[in-house]
């Protein structure tokens, strides 16, 4: 890039449908943060062969909510990833938080799942194991060569949709129709 910066925290990243790498396949992650020290964020649409039960038994939370026990949980990405990451709406505060906007928030520690175990969580949230990461400008350099999409997150397509939908959902959100999307993209 040549200087000019973009901030892309609260924003979806969309794999283009040429992307070349099974972990990033079709999918949209919601990215946390982005500055000069790097960037990192958590995929929405790839779910993983555990419950939402199965990983409270494994931190010995007890919860007999059944709907909330099957739950899917899904996976944010190849970086750390034993550790659980909850995508949330709401105005809530736990001891790891980080706000994206007024309506949304990451949360990294224990207490929201004692909260949202107890009734008292946020509305919607989505429990990610691992995120994506990516040093500083990389991110920048793969939006600027199309590896990505870009647009504003939204709760909608996170919490209301199922997963299945959420990356031809989030590119409709800015006009693009990714059926009809050629391969060979240059710069103007």
């Amino acid at each position: 890039m040549t200087g000019e910066t973009i901030n892309l925290k609260n924003h979806f990243l969309i794999a283009m449908p040429n992307l070349d790498d099974p972990i990033f396949d079709h999918t949209v992650t919601l990215v946390c943060s982005n500055d000069n020290e790097g960037s990192f964020g958590v995929t929405i649409n790839r779910p993983l062969e555990i419950t939402l039960g199965e990983v409270f038994d494994q931190l010995k939370l007890p919860s007999n909510n059944a709907k909330l026990n099957e739950k899917v949980t899904f996976l944010g990405g190849p970086v750390e990833a034993g550790k659980g990451l909850v995508v949330h709406d709401g105005d809530g505060v736990w001891e790891d938080t980080l706000s994206l906007s007024d309506e949304l928030s990451i949360t990294a520690s224990r207490d929201i799942l004692n909260d949202i175990i107890a009734n008292k969580g946020p509305d919607n949230f989505l429990l990610a194991l691992g995120c994506a990461s990516w040093e500083p400008q990389q991110l920048e350099d793969e939006v600027m060569d199309n590896v990505w999409l870009t647009c504003p997150a939204s709760n909608q397509i996170i919490f209301d949709l199922p997963y299945k939908q959420r990356w031809d959902a989030a590119a409709r959100s800015m006009g693009v129709d990714l059926n009809r999307m050629s391969y060979h993209i240059g710069h103007a």
